[in-house]
């Protein structure tokens, strides 16, 4: 492999690493409605009492 396809390959990761990561940073939650959330929080309610019986 000769240096200039190394620093092409180096360069291209760097662009999707600093892509991606400007993507996540940037990126906001979704509005939940209340009955949403609701139901969310019931869910997790649900399967904390399923792991407790497990245990």
């Amino acid at each position: 492999m000769t240096w200039s396809l190394g620093l092409l390959i180096l360069l291209s990761l760097a662009a999707i690493v600093g892509g991606l990561t400007v993507l996540l940073r940037t990126a906001k939650p979704l509005p939940l409605t209340d009955e949403q959330l609701k139901n969310i929080k019931q869910r997790e309610a649900e399967q904390e009492r399923k792991d407790e019986a497990e245990r």
